[in-house]
């Protein structure tokens, strides 16, 4: 059961929420409005105990750095 990050296109509100079908309606937590996108979220592992991020940019959503060793 994953978790997706969502975006509300009424109110612009991002939020993460646990989806157990793929059928099934996701409502904003803010307006409960269901008109929502799904947004790619970034996501790091740790392997070997270096830790890589999945995209080619920044590693954390909230990291404006492009080295990994500054934070992990």
């Amino acid at each position: 059961m994953p978790i997706y990050e969502f975006r509300c296109t009424k109110c612009d509100e991002e939020f993460e929420t646990l989806v157990f079908r793929s059928d099934e309606t996701v409502a904003c937590p803010v307006c409960r409005g269901e008109d929502v996108t799904r947004i790619m979220s970034a996501c790091g592992f740790k392997s070997s105990g270096s830790f890589t991020p999945s995209s080619g940019s920044s590693g954390c959503a909230t990291c404006s750095s492009t080295n990994c060793s500054s934070c992990h």
